[in-house]
């Protein structure tokens, strides 16, 4: 199903970025299965988050992956962890997630437009 048409201005209060995964540890407390990532995201620091990935990708796999999120949500109480970005993903048919990217390497923190 189509989501209702947003404006510009809604899409630039959407704050996405750059960030390279810099450490991943398994999240035993998360409802779903689950990674707990640190990112850096450059300038604004290292972010923390809860990404249920775990169908497609191993820790081995996401450690240097450069990802996009979203820095710019409220921080989300997931059991006794606190998780402070969005990492973006594609949802497959069985609902496994595969990570957004940049094609090139870019630096961390930059802006997606």
């Amino acid at each position: 199903m189509i989501k209702p048409e947003i404006s510009w201005t809604d899409f630039e209060k959407i704050d996405l970025r750059t960030g390279t995964i810099v450490s991943v540890s398994d999240f035993p407390g998360a409802k779903n299965p689950a990674y707990q990532l640190e990112i850096d995201f450059g300038n604004l620091g290292i972010k923390k988050s809860s990404a249920q990935i775990t169908e497609l990708y191993t820790k081995e796999d996401l450690l240097g992956k450069q990802i996009i999120a979203v820095v710019n949500f409220p921080k989300k109480q997931i059991a006794n962890f606190f998780s402070e970005c969005l990492v973006l993903g594609v949802y497959g048919d069985n609902k496994e997630v595969t990570v957004l990217t940049s094609t090139l390497p870019v630096k961390n923190g930059l802006q997606i437009g």
